[in-house]
């Protein structure tokens, strides 16, 4: 394994990093990792480290993206700038290594929040019980009122912020889409994304749906689940 960082900005939480398998090994894709935690800074890129791990070993080139969080990123667009940023800068290292063109999103909760509204520049994503619908998280006080923090001080029009900020009120994506989501979530309820593949399907946007039984938050994230192996196929089938 090679593995590098990259500071795409001024601030230490400003970086990806970049794994790839060794020299000589086939390379899948370029899959971009983005993280959640409700834009909280307890959580960090490291808990996307299992599934880099697992996926660097399928063959899969890698890069996990940090961005800056409540209390570090001045408003919410800096967060939303940052994975656009980190995004870029993960196309430009694929490009430069001379890897195969096609580059895939992972994003989990808020980290498909984020990915998904930067989804113009990639190929393909993967939403891992994503938080798409901020008005209704806001409303239904989700993650210990989490989206007051991702908003801040900029409340002068919140119904026209959160809406910009919601993957649901940015139909159609326009790119392939894969969500996947427990019935057992209690982080983000699994009919947000019930709500979000209806639009999107009468939208004619591609989404694939995996509505699961027994998958929690967290578990989600975990590359030992059962549903993880169907995710890389879905992944592998779009590299054509």
């Amino acid at each position: 394994m090679h593995s590098s960082r990259h500071q795409y900005g001024p601030s230490e939480h400003q970086v990806v990093s970049f794994l790839h398998p060794r020299e000589g090994e086939a390379i899948q894709g370029t899959a971009v990792l983005v993280h959640g935690g409700y834009w909280r800074e307890a959580f960090t890129a490291d808990l996307m480290l299992p599934l880099a791990t697992d996926l660097m070993m399928r063959g899969w080139a890698v890069a996990n993206v940090e961005y800056r969080r409540v209390g570090q990123a001045p408003t919410p667009s800096a967060m939303v700038s940052d994975v656009t940023t980190a995004v870029q800068s993960a196309l430009e290292w694929s490009a430069e290594s001379g890897r195969p063109g096609k580059v895939i999103g992972v994003g989990h909760s808020v980290g498909a929040q984020l990915g998904m509204l930067s989804v113009g520049l990639l190929d393909a994503f993967v939403a891992l019980a994503p938080v798409t619908d901020l008005p209704r998280t806001h409303r239904e006080d989700l993650g210990e009122g989490a989206v007051k923090g991702f908003i801040g001080d900029h409340t002068e029009d919140l119904p026209t912020l959160l809406e910009r900020y919601s993957p649901l009120h940015q139909l159609p994506l326009k790119k392939p889409l894969l969500l996947v989501h427990g019935s057992d979530d209690k982080r983000v309820p699994v009919d947000h994304s019930v709500e979000y593949c209806t639009k999107a399907g009468s939208l004619g946007d591609e989404v694939d749906f995996w509505h699961l039984p027994h998958l929690d938050h967290l578990q989600a994230i975990n590359p030992e689940g059962a549903h993880w192996p169907p995710v890389i196929e879905w992944m592998q089938a779009r590299l054509g």
